[in-house]
């Protein structure tokens, strides 16, 4: 089978759309679901499981540290058709250009908002953040895909992973030596807390999605281009798949390889946590591909596709509305009768009311395209 069965609109392909939710279900709820699942299970296996939908205090993996760069390389599997296709086609450079600044900005202001913008207090507002990251690695990503061909893009993630190492390796931050990279010691914190104003996260020392941390996490992306130039490619849907398995499986490899003197850690965004959740990524992609679009399999996953339909919108409206109130309308006169069940009832309720939302703009074709 050579074709890729899509959703109906050109250029879309119903594994993406449902691997995009998937990850997003976690940023929605899932994660809240299944803490509560496993708190109430509350047996060593559940209780270890439930350390899996939370970060690590610094160094180490967890699941649910793949969410966000899961998110990355997504945006990056997207732009062979996004960019690539629209220069083929002939489109305007300056068109695109100015597409991709627009986006960008767009962006930016969505991560403002999401951070507090309209409380007007900008000596606490945080500046950068989730889609402060996406605005950042999705221009610079779109202009290494437009400006360089395949061994170009793999030349810039090569360069960035290794001269983010060195920069590390070789360079101090004042008072500490180099390759420090404790939360106090690292030079990323440190350049957080010399140039970035207002309030950091998720450490003290700096932030999470700091200055430094952003030029890896562009790799993140190009990747996910790599991945996408394949599954988009007129190849055999089996070299495709052979393709994103034996590249996932090599990729972590390497990653774990390389944490072994440049520990796995999110925080700092590390060389051996891009490869080490890219690889992942590629497995992950393969797999929704493989169910979906080869095997044909795709009622069980329209409840993902609805949400990844419309990803930054819901990861927006959530932090500006709380959908809580809405389900405690109809639940708050015997929701208190569920005893232990009670947690994990309202938060089942809470994502039902967010599905049902994006369901109905899914129903009206009403998309926020950033």
């Amino acid at each position: 089978m050579n074709e890729i069965k899509s959703t109906g609109q050109p250029g879309r392909i119903s594994s993406i759309d449902a691997l995009r939710g998937f990850d997003m279900f976690w940023i929605t709820g899932g994660d809240a679901f299944f803490t509560a699942l496993f708190l109430l299970i509350n047996t060593p296996l559940a209780q270890r499981l439930a350390q899996q939908l939370d970060h690590p205090a610094w160094t180490g993996f967890h699941f649910y540290d793949l969410i966000f760069p899961l998110f990355l390389f997504i945006m990056g599997v997207v732009m062979p058709v996004s960019i690539t296709r629209r220069l083929e086609r002939g489109d305007s450079r300056n068109k695109l250009y100015m597409h991709i600044l627009q986006r960008t900005v767009l962006l930016v202001l969505l991560g403002l908002v999401y951070n507090g913008l309209f409380n007007f207090d900008f000596a606490a507002q945080r500046y950068t953040g989730v889609l402060q990251r996406f605005a950042f690695t999705y221009f610079f990503a779109s202009l290494i895909v437009m400006n360089f061909k395949e061994k170009g893009q793999l030349i810039w993630i090569v360069s960035i992973l290794l001269g983010y190492w060195l920069i590390l390796l070789l360079v101090p931050a004042p008072g500490f030596h180099a390759y420090d990279l404790t939360p106090e010691g690292n030079l990323c914190g440190y350049i957080d807390r010399m140039f970035l104003p207002g309030s950091f996260c998720c450490y003290k020392y700096g932030d999470n999605e700091g200055i430094l941390t952003m030029f890896p996490a562009i790799t993140s992306v190009l990747l996910g281009v790599v991945a996408g130039r394949w599954l988009l490619g007129k190849e055999h849907n089996q070299k495709k798949i052979m393709l994103l398995v034996t590249t996932g499986i090599a990729l972590i490899a390497f990653g774990l390889f390389w944490s072994l003197v440049f520990p796995v850690n999110k925080y700092l965004w590390t060389g051996s946590y891009v490869l080490l959740t890219s690889g992942i990524s590629f497995l992950a992609l393969c797999l929704f591909f493989w169910i979906i679009d080869v095997k044909g399999y795709k009622k069980w996953a329209f409840p993902f596709i609805v949400i990844g339909f419309n990803p930054i919108l819901i990861y927006v409206a959530q932090s500006v509305f709380d959908f809580g109130v809405i389900a405690n309308i109809f639940v708050h006169g015997f929701i208190g009768s569920f005893g232990n069940f009670k947690t994990l009832f309202f938060v089942s309720c809470i994502i039902l009311v967010k599905w049902l939302f994006l369901y109905f703009l899914y129903r009206k074709r009403i998309f926020l395209k950033v």
